[in-house]
């Protein structure tokens, strides 16, 4: 269990810190944090786990995305206190038995990535929102949200990661690393 605090310097008056038990990539880590201290920040800075990338720590970029739970979330906008005790996955814990996610090889098989910066967020995205898509949740595209049951098509998977941006537009790799990792999977 890990143990994080910033007793270094001084203070004038009370400690505001709160102990905090995260639990990420299936290991709890038991941290002492100001209760403003983002889930991102907490997960960079006193894990350090730092593939969740910080792009404009405004949640509108979706570099740092991860799974809360199952569900993706922008850690920039989430505080860390928020998320004791649930399941938080980080890029660093989809890889099993030391082999990488099928979708982490799909990104390098499909050409889902250039830099690199946005593909930590864009792949904990397209996870979860192939979990979304399973459980039936339609998007602004979908033709018929009573139906319940929809194409995974192209439009599809651009307007449900459209939260997710690249700086280098490798859209076309990302999409085509989604769909071949899912498609069987979600076809019903």
């Amino acid at each position: 269990m890990d143990t994080h605090g910033t007793d270094a310097e001084p203070r004038s008056g009370p400690s505001t810190e709160r102990s905090v038990t995260l639990r990420v990539n299936g290991d709890p880590h038991r941290l002492r944090i100001e209760p403003r201290v983002s889930l991102l920040d907490a997960l960079r800075e006193y894990l350090g786990l730092t593939g969740t990338k910080k792009g404009c720590d405004q949640g509108a970029c979706g570099a740092c995305t991860v799974l809360a739970d199952g569900r993706r979330i922008v850690s920039c906008l989430a505080l860390a206190v928020q998320y004791e005790d649930r399941a938080i996955t980080t890029i660093e814990g989809l890889a099993r038995n030391g082999e990488p996610h099928p979708l982490q090889a799909a990104f390098v098989d499909h050409d889902g990535f250039q830099c690199g910066y946005c593909t930590p967020g864009q792949i904990c995205s397209a996870i979860g929102m192939v979990d979304e898509f399973r459980d039936g949740l339609p998007s602004a595209v979908t033709p018929d949200v009573a139906a319940r049951d929809f194409d995974f098509s192209d439009e599809e998977i651009k307007e449900r990661m459209s939260g997710n941006l690249c700086r280098c537009g490798a859209y076309t790799g990302i999409n085509e690393a989604v769909r071949a990792t899912f498609a069987d999977e979600v076809t019903r």
